[in-house]
């Protein structure tokens, strides 16, 4: 099997575009983008880990009038039973859907206040809280979400827009994959090695295989495990196939060298979910490879973007933060 690549290969001229833009967002005050600005409420629905509002960004036209056609079949399901579970999960998940982040949390809240030991809600309502950068509580509810399912057999959990295909995940499966992407995010990679260990183990197709390997492989390079990482890669080989995971599986393909890294940073084509995902496991890989100015200029470019949901932005903001707080460490007070 091919080994990780270890030396830099990105063509010089990208390098100067992601260079120029990490330049443009110093220049804007280090901030990421924050959307064209409050709805009408004119509360954002997060702030960011420098403290910046979040607003939800514009979507197109056509995406957004089927959203708000969901929402509105969600609330009027809701209306007609406001304590059937899953009219109120749905109400909560189409909200979030639309970037309505404050009011999902809410929805979810609700939930847990009418049906305590549904783990769903705390499921969802910790992923919620990793949007809106609530690290701690997503940690709690995740963690008190696998004290309800444990001994219980696990359950296909639907995907928002369903397909022919299926369920490609299952709720417990999704509660150890939110669960460490929470520590990950926190900066505790061994443990988030092992809730992606937790994660990988319920894996029931390709599509879920991909997305848990791939985050534990760079939670135990973040770790200092190296080795214990490039065994995570082994099962990864060619025959390998997803239906929804192509972004996860490409990093894959970078970390075993099988993919130049110029090739994830290339967004023609792809969504900007897709190109977050992608363009973080290159910054990352330039991180634990020693190239923290490349590493950076790449966060940058992630944290420059519209979107700022994606978890991809999110871990490239949470490490900038860590790289700033780690230089302020090192540099000497004034005397």
């Amino acid at each position: 099997m091919p080994q990780p690549v270890t030396r830099p290969r990105t063509a010089p001229r990208l390098i100067a575009r992601v260079l120029a833009l990490a330049c443009a967002a110093a220049l804007a005050g280090c901030v990421p983008h924050v959307g064209k600005g409050p709805g009408p409420a004119g509360e954002p629905e997060a702030r960011s880990l420098s403290g910046q509002p979040l607003y939800p960004p514009e979507l197109p036209l056509e995406l957004r009038q089927r959203l708000e056609a969901q929402l509105d079949t969600a609330r009027l399901a809701y209306e007609k039973a406001p304590d059937d579970a899953d009219a109120i999960l749905w109400y909560g998940r189409r909200a979030a859907a639309l970037g309505h982040y404050r009011e999902a949390i809410s929805l979810f809240t609700e939930g847990i206040r009418k049906h305590p030991r549904d783990a769903r809600f705390y499921r969802f309502r910790g992923h919620r809280w990793i949007t809106v950068r609530r690290f701690d509580r997503a940690v709690g509810d995740l963690e008190h979400a696998v004290r309800l399912v444990r001994g219980q057999p696990d359950q296909e959990e639907p995907d928002a827009t369903p397909t022919a295909a299926g369920a490609r995940s299952t709720l417990q499966g999704n509660i150890w994959y939110h669960l460490g992407l929470a520590y990950y995010l926190r900066g505790e990679f061994g443990r988030a090695a092992a809730a992606f260990q937790g994660a990988l183990a319920l894996a029931r197709n390709d599509d879920s295989r991909v997305g848990a390997a791939d985050w534990l492989y760079m939670s135990l390079r973040r770790a200092g495990r190296p080795a214990e990482a490039a065994a995570v890669l082994r099962p990864f080989g060619p025959e390998v196939r997803v239906l929804e995971n192509q972004a996860y599986l490409r990093r894959i393909r970078l970390y075993r060298g099988e993919l130049p890294p110029d090739s994830l940073l290339d967004p023609a084509g792809r969504s900007n979910v897709e190109i977050a995902t992608q363009a973080y496991g290159v910054g990352n890989w330039h991180l634990y490879n020693g190239r923290q100015s490349d590493a950076e200029a790449i966060f940058w470019r992630i944290t420059s973007a519209e979107n700022w949901a994606p978890f991809g932005y999110i871990a490239a903001e949470a490490d900038l933060r860590r790289i700033a707080r780690a230089q302020q460490r090192r540099t000497p007070a004034p005397r």
